[in-house]
């Protein structure tokens, strides 16, 4: 999991209502203006975003610039017209998972606005595109069948999971789980219709040291994410249809192994849009000159009780990028970013207070909006 990044979630959440003020309080220590911030989120479309977004706008001072796409994806064709709409620039990104608190789980989300007030996936374009890999998976756990014949430990291995020659699908490290013969290669002991007959590697067999003489159990949980990888068709599109899919690939066996499948999948993705968006913060000369912080992270979607208008959002800082007007640069990692917003002060005197300011434009004179013929 070392691969995956020292991602911590236990102690490094803050809610939504503390979040943004401290973020904003973190802008102007480091020199942004009041009043001269443009604010933009890459966040997933789904409704349960709006409550980041108002709190944004309020502590702000502007409802954010739209900078993200399905699941969480940075929209970098927007970089420009981010830039040229404000003097100090702040670009939030982070993909989402919801909670639900009575189950203490993560993937689903009670929407209130459903009939039943159903629990349905949260995010779920990942939750689209994790199924596949997940039943892949599952027909590979129940179909390695363990069995002890003797002293020995033998694995029955379905003919398509050994087929190597298919253009999608789970591909198993047979090396780590079956013994080679002399020449390097895999002589299966039988040969059956529809499977083959291995003997297990000596490591691989002692998570099946219990079994008894002519006993069988399928593989199930043993099959860890170090035995397999995936095979995928994806467009290699930036930005496109598949895009966060091809985020996931590379630990896409870590996901599916996951207890919180969902959880990985959006840190995972957070991570990656972090890494390749900065670069091309850092490429684009709309932003030269201009002061900019970029933050990443999860946002955790607790799933509101009957009566509750909004969504109790948390959010999980991974990194931060900071841009100075004579183009000097940082990178805060998740504990200097962490020990940045926690000296931060929760309150912010430059908010607006939404209802008011809606019930000044409400009492402005009308402005007729006149249409001159061509």
């Amino acid at each position: 999991m070392n691969s995956l990044g020292d991602f911590k979630l236990d102690q490094r959440m803050l809610r939504y209502s503390q979040f943004v003020p401290k973020l904003y309080n973190l802008c102007l220590s480091l020199g942004f203006e009041a009043g001269k911030i443009m604010p933009s989120r890459a966040f997933c479309s789904d409704e349960n975003q709006g409550f980041p977004i108002i709190l944004i706008a309020k502590h702000f001072g502007a409802f954010p610039f739209n900078h993200g796409r399905v699941g969480g994806i940075v929209a970098t064709d927007r970089h420009g017209p981010h830039a040229h709409h404000g003097e100090d620039l702040v670009i939030i990104q982070a993909s989402h998972v919801g909670y639900d608190p009575e189950f203490k789980s993560f993937g689903s989300y009670c929407r209130l606005q459903t009939h039943n007030c159903e629990s349905t996936s949260d995010c779920g374009k990942i939750a689209g595109v994790s199924e596949w890999y997940i039943k892949e998976y599952r027909f590979a756990c129940e179909n390695i069948i363990i069995e002890r014949d003797g002293d020995e430990l033998l694995a029955t291995i379905d003919n398509m999971l050994l087929d190597e020659r298919r253009s999608e699908g789970l591909l198993l490290e047979l090396g780590k789980i079956i013994e080679v013969d002399e020449v390097g290669g895999y002589s299966p002991l039988n040969v059956r219709s529809t499977s083959k007959q291995f003997k297990l590697k000596a490591e691989f067999a002692l998570n099946f040291s219990t079994l008894e003489d002519g006993e069988t159990q399928v593989v199930g949980g043993a099959l860890s994410a170090e035995l397999f990888s995936f095979k995928r068709n994806i467009i290699d599109e930036d930005e496109g249809h598949d895009h966060l899919e091809r985020n996931l690939l590379p630990k896409m066996p870590y996901i599916v192994t996951s207890s919180t499948p969902a959880l990985l999948a959006a840190q995972i993705n957070s991570q990656v849009e972090f890494d390749r968006a900065f670069r091309t913060i850092m490429q684009d000369d709309s932003y030269c000159g201009k002061r900019l912080l970029f933050i990443s992270g999860i946002n955790i979607d607790i799933s509101p009780e009957i009566g509750q208008t909004f969504p109790l959002t948390k959010f999980v800082p991974w990194a931060a990028y900071y841009q100075d007007l004579d183009g000097s640069t940082v990178i805060y990692e998740q504990d200097e970013l962490w020990d940045l917003m926690s000296v931060q002060s929760s309150d912010n005197p430059d908010q607006i207070d939404l209802e008011q300011a809606i019930e000044q434009m409400e009492a402005l004179e009308e402005i007729a909006v006149e249409v001159k013929d061509s």
